[in-house]
């Protein structure tokens, strides 16, 4: 038997036997925002919220929040693939969103900002995926005036 015939005869016993499944994942929300962080976010983002920029993951230390001032900055959030691709369903993405806007906004004390709710993180996720890094510099031109 090759190698290949034995990997395929081992996920079919798998699948059959419930170890393994080609269904989609689960939504596995913990149900603590900080808790999905942890596990959905933290590993490219950082237990701090720092990223590593000099790869492309941006820090969310007051840059998140810079996002809300403009329209197209709402969507571009939950349009991220880490975030339209997290097992998570739309109301522990709402619920984690709006904890990473306060939690790593600028100056977390005078945050404003409308909440994200489930319906609106399900509109955002059902579009087209976005180019992540030229929307990102795009929006953060506006937002700065630069643009």
């Amino acid at each position: 038997m090759t190698r290949s015939a034995a990997l395929r005869a081992f996920v079919a016993i798998a699948m059959v036997s419930g170890v393994v499944s080609d269904a989609p994942a689960q939504q596995q929300s913990q149900g603590d925002p900080q808790l999905d962080y942890m596990l959905q976010c933290q590993g490219c983002h950082g237990a701090d919220g720092n990223g590593t920029p000099a790869v492309g993951v941006p820090t969310l230390i007051g840059l998140a929040d810079r996002f809300l001032e403009l329209p197209e900055g709402r969507a571009y959030l939950v349009g991220v693939p880490g975030v339209t691709q997290a097992p998570l369903d739309n109301r522990a993405i709402a619920n984690l969103m709006n904890w990473i806007l306060r939690r790593y906004a600028a100056d977390p004390a005078e945050v404003a900002f409308k909440p994200y709710s489930e319906e609106e993180v399900a509109a955002h996720r059902a579009k087209v995926p976005i180019d992540v890094v030229a929307t990102r510099a795009r929006l953060l031109g506006q937002a700065t005036g630069s643009n």
